[in-house]
């Protein structure tokens, strides 16, 4: 993929410590550069990437112990009365927020560069590293990759409130976790589409989750709108990764496509899934309640 590099101003190719060179977005877009830190241009992810390669265990210990905490846990909070953390909830869930918003405005950006810069096959199918995982950019989709471990957190506030834990819920987050690993060890290409939208819709439900627990939801916001983010989101998950399987299934003679057979079964099967649940979860919370309601108002009026 040496054509990306073409007209790109030389102070802004970086090598990163793998050897790959790349287009610092910051750069090549002075005016949004003048939002970036110091720390964030030119990052160089080699080194975490190369330690999360080398220890493929991390994620499965950190599963096997949020599902025994969920269960200490639980078995613990049946004999006591729920806590009342609503305001570390609120702090919680607006940090998460904000953390999802800039990462949205980090990485959008990026993409959209790179899908009016290049082909189609070539956002699918490219080296990451140059595409999207090394520079400011790389800096933010690594930082979404390590985040899904704090966001295990989130079933905290459920188990202590004893709120009810639906499979959904802890499905999801492992999942996740090991999917958002897998991909990034495996330098899936089609990450950054993922990445996108997961941070555009975690800005907004947390945001929504941050005004509930502070009691300030306004009335003219329809939560019905953040299961609908998410439904389109699995939505065209689903179809990034079945673009990409025919990239996969059709290569161009010497052009390497980096897609790896098992990470693109697994985010079809993944994405796949999540739709279901969430439309079972979209129908079951807000169909059934407005057919409930207007069955009650029927039998007022009679």
């Amino acid at each position: 993929m040496s054509s990306f590099l073409e007209g790109i101003p030389k102070e802004c190719v970086g090598l990163q410590g793998l050897g790959v060179k790349y287009v610092e977005f910051s750069c090549i877009h002075p005016t949004l550069g003048k939002l970036y830190l110091p720390f964030e241009k030119f990052y160089d992810p080699a080194q975490v990437l190369v330690w999360m390669q080398e220890r493929p265990m991390v994620p499965l210990w950190a599963c096997f112990l949020y599902v025994v905490l969920i269960l200490v846990g639980r078995a613990v909070m049946s004999t006591r009365p729920a806590w009342s953390w609503r305001r570390t909830l609120a702090v919680w869930n607006f940090s998460l927020s904000l953390f999802s918003w800039i990462g949205a405005f980090r990485t959008a950006p990026q993409l959209y560069y790179n899908l009016t810069s290049y082909t189609l096959r070539s956002n699918l199918c490219d080296d990451p590293a140059a595409l999207y995982g090394s520079g400011s950019t790389g800096l933010w989709v690594q930082l979404f990759i390590l985040s899904k471990f704090p966001e295990l957190l989130d079933t905290f506030f459920i188990v202590i409130h004893k709120k009810p834990l639906i499979f959904l819920h802890w499905y999801h987050h492992i999942t996740v976790l090991l999917y958002c690993w897998h991909s990034y060890v495996t330098t899936s290409p089609s990450g950054l589409f993922f990445v996108v939208m997961n941070y555009s819709v975690h800005a907004v439900m947390y945001g929504y989750y941050f005004l509930m627990a502070m009691k300030l939801r306004p009335k003219w916001f329809n939560p019905m709108v953040v299961t609908f983010m998410q439904l389109s989101q699995m939505f065209i998950g689903v179809g990034v990764t079945i673009v990409a399987f025919y990239y996969y299934s059709h290569p161009i003679e010497g052009q390497a496509c980096h897609i790896r057979k098992e990470n693109n079964v697994a985010a079809f099967l993944m994405y796949g899934s999540y739709f279901y649940l969430f439309a079972q979860f979209f129908v079951a919370r807000y169909y059934r309640v407005t057919v409930k309601g207007e069955a009650k108002k029927k039998q007022k009026k009679v």
